[in-house]
């Protein structure tokens, strides 16, 4: 039987598409109280192995279970219930309200029609949106919101149906430094919480890791550089194997900063 404590596990994964492996022979066990960062360039094939992850593609070889379903073998649409997924390619109409936004996860729709909600539905998506800085804004239509705050009705949304498994795709992306620092540290609040779910972040920069991420995982051209605990997989030599880049790592405070070395 699968180990409850295991929500993702990835056994030797290739997904192929056109002849070209997306990524390849990826392995990765993701367990219940773990935080993850998922960290590469650009085509490193984080979003593919995310979008496993959040049962929205099949490998090509290997075996993908998530919460302990096999992807192939199990109802998707059930499954995806139980999962968080935060990903620009989410289209919010833009005349909805942020409060609507959250509230229309609990049907899986986007765009409020003619579902009937109860009112502990209501109550929770407006404590979501306080949790994340963005309450006052309940009633503003989505597409007058800054696009930090796009990223924190997002997140909202995805917590709306208080998911086993919590999967952001570079939240951070875009955002200016204060939006930016003011999602990281609510990231961060969230990561130190016992009864959140697990949490996997993908990013491409060490800077938008939050403090209490716990295991990372380096990718380069769809493979594994390294994974681990956080502290011993962000090195200076992995980051420079991961970006082809001589980099020099510090951290302070629980944050992590990379620069180019001569």
């Amino acid at each position: 039987m699968p180990d409850p404590d295991v929500v993702i596990a990835i056994d030797r994964a290739t997904v192929t598409r056109d002849r070209t492996n997306l990524i390849h022979d990826v392995s990765w066990q993701v367990e219940l109280d773990e935080r993850w960062v998922v960290l590469g360039p650009n085509g490193a094939g984080k979003t593919t192995l995310l979008n496993l992850a959040a049962a929205r593609m099949y490998p090509s070889k290997g075996t993908v279970h998530v919460l302990g379903e096999k992807l192939g073998r199990t109802n998707i649409a059930e499954l995806r219930t139980r999962l968080g997924v935060t990903t620009a390619a989410l289209a919010i109409p833009a005349e909805e309200t942020a409060h609507n936004a959250v509230l229309t996860a609990s049907w899986a729709v986007v765009g409020r029609f003619r579902e009937r909600y109860d009112k502990i539905d209501e109550s929770r998506a407006a404590a979501l949106l306080d949790q994340f800085g963005v309450g006052a804004l309940a009633h503003r239509s989505y597409g007058t919101l800054s696009e930090g705050e796009r990223k924190r009705v997002q997140i909202a949304r995805a917590l709306m149906t208080d998911p086993e498994l919590l999967l952001l795709d570079e939240p951070a992306a875009g955002l200016d430094l204060g939006a930016r620092e003011d999602l990281v540290r609510r990231l961060a609040t969230l990561a130190a919480d016992p009864d959140a779910p697990a949490i996997v972040l993908v990013t491409h920069h060490v800077e938008e890791i939050p403090p209490g991420f716990t295991h990372a995982l380096l990718m380069r051209d769809g493979g594994v550089v390294a994974q681990g605990l956080i502290g011993e997989t962000i090195t200076g030599d992995n980051l420079s194997k991961t970006f082809d880049l001589p980099l020099r790592v510090s951290t302070m405070d629980g944050r992590f900063s990379a620069v180019g070395t001569a």
